[in-house]
Formats: C-alpha cells, structure tokens, sequence
C-alpha cells in the first residue's frame, strides 16, 4: 500500500503557485520537476506517471519515467502532489490542493470527477453508521457508468 504524503497538503491552484510551494519546501525546481508540474497543471485531469514521461498529450516535453516517478514521490511527500488509484490501473497524479474526487466504473473504468460536496451525505451516513469517516480523495467510489449500468439493465 502506497503511504500517503508526509507534508499536510497545500493548496496550489496554479502553476506558479506550486512552483513557490516547491522553492518554500527547500527542494530545487530542476527540470523534470518543473515539467512534472506543468504536466499536472496543464491537463484538466489527473495523468499517471507515464503519461507525464511522454509529455502529457504534447503539452510538455517528454523526459524519463525514472525520473518522473522520482520527482512525483518528492512533491508528494512535500505536499505538491497528491495521488489516486483507481482500480488495478496505475495511480493517477493530482496538485495535492485539488478537492477533486472521483467516481470510476468497475467495469470499463470510466470515471468522471465529483465535488466533494456531492459525496458529503455518503460520508456522513457511512460516518453516522460505523463511526469511520469515509475520504475518497485516494480511493475513488466505484460503481457502475451510465452505459455499463444501462447495459446491465438490457442483459437483465
């Protein structure tokens, strides 16, 4: 199991903002951090680390996936970056201030984002029903899509 980052995470709206989060952590902005931060900042969603490496659709220059890897595990445990998994794929890669949540299908893997204001009421029953406060900024909800669901219906 991945161990969740060591720095409270910070809120990084924007590129500019992150990159003075890093220099504020004492970490240098070599490079490939400066690309694996403007990868993460130039997609509307969250990227895995190879997709990063082969420069995110054309947005940034690609560079080496060891080198990635390396540079997302530092701004992690800085607080610049946060990571979800969704399903048996490979982790996904956030800014660590997103609120963004997740939904995915357990079936083709769709996933689509949510608001955590949407998921406030599943906390709160799951918190009101065993005592556990439910976070799915890590672990996405899983269920069905639109069309797996509908497709269930039509095998029925």
């Amino acid at each position: 199991m991945t161990v969740p980052a060591h720095a409270a995470p910070v809120a990084v709206p924007d590129l500019a903002s992150a990159l003075t989060a890093v220099r504020d952590r004492g970490l240098r902005l070599s490079s490939a951090r400066r690309i694996v931060l403007e990868a993460l900042f130039a997609d509307a969603g969250p990227l895995t680390a190879e997709e990063i490496a082969r420069g995110a659709g054309g947005r940034v220059p690609p560079c080496d996936l060891g080198s990635v890897y390396r540079n997302l595990e530092t701004l992690e445990a800085a607080g610049v970056v946060r990571h979800v998994h969704v399903g048996h794929a490979a982790g996904l890669y956030l800014p660590a201030g997103s609120a963004m949540e997740l939904v995915v299908c357990e079936r083709c893997g769709a996933r689509a984002d949510i608001d955590p204001r949407v998921t406030a009421d599943v906390r709160a029953a799951v918190g009101a029903a065993t005592g556990f406060v439910p976070r799915f900024d890590h672990f996405p909800l899983a269920g069905l899509c639109p069309r797996c669901a509908d497709d269930r219906d039509e095998a029925g």
